[in-house]
């Protein structure tokens, strides 16, 4: 687990639109930490998983490059992964302050202390290795994959704990089965909703 408090594992920096969740559409830079050690097999972004791959790069740095995507249109900065909570935040989070006013958003599986101060964090939990209960109470919005029916069953169980968010589902990709039953669940229950990855249908990063 990295410790320095100058510089991260990064994967990949990138200017886009967020694809997903509450804020899917809009324009977002990202920050792409390396190191993660959930391990979903569905996961689409396998090569983040090893954090000794990827080069340090210090705070600083990235927060130029948040300063620079700001004036470009960026209208928020997204900390993921990899499990981006493997690392300590604060540093980057507040170097991030210090250079522009664009508000920061995490994603996170939860298994982590949450650490950094993120003006939004989405938790996306995970059914093999469940979410801290203070990141279930902390989070904004709540992103359940569904793969399968035990996903829904999953779902239930962590939204009970975070009232506070709001509740999407999402089909796992290419899976037919949690599509449908992603969309049976956001059409029969209307605390939830229907999260899609919009990106992957649309082709861009």
């Amino acid at each position: 687990m990295a410790k320095s408090i100058d510089g991260l594992p990064l994967v990949e920096t990138f200017h886009s639109l967020q694809g997903e969740g509450l804020h899917a559409g809009r324009s977002a830079f990202f920050i792409r930490l390396g190191g993660c050690k959930v391990g979903c097999s569905w996961c689409d972004t396998k090569h983040s998983w090893s954090e000794h791959v990827h080069p340090q790069r210090r705070v600083e740095e990235l927060a130029q490059d948040v300063l620079k995507a700001a004036r470009a249109g960026a209208a928020f900065v997204v900390i993921t992964g990899g499990e981006p909570l493997h690392h300590p935040l604060e540093p980057l989070t507040s170097a991030i302050r210090s250079s522009c006013s664009l508000p920061i958003h995490l994603e996170t599986s939860g298994v982590d202390p949450l650490s950094g101060s993120p003006d939004w964090i989405t938790l996306s939990p995970k059914r093999h290795k469940p979410p801290r209960q203070d990141l279930l109470a902390s989070c904004h919005e709540l992103k359940v994959v569904v793969h399968e029916a035990d996903d829904l069953l999953f779902a239930d169980v962590v939204a009970a704990q975070a009232p506070q968010a709001h509740w999407l589902v999402q089909p796992g990709w290419d899976s037919q089965e949690g599509q449908e039953l992603a969309v049976a669940k956001a059409q029969r229950d209307g605390r939830w909703r229907l999260s899609l990855q919009n990106h992957k249908w649309l082709g861009v990063r």
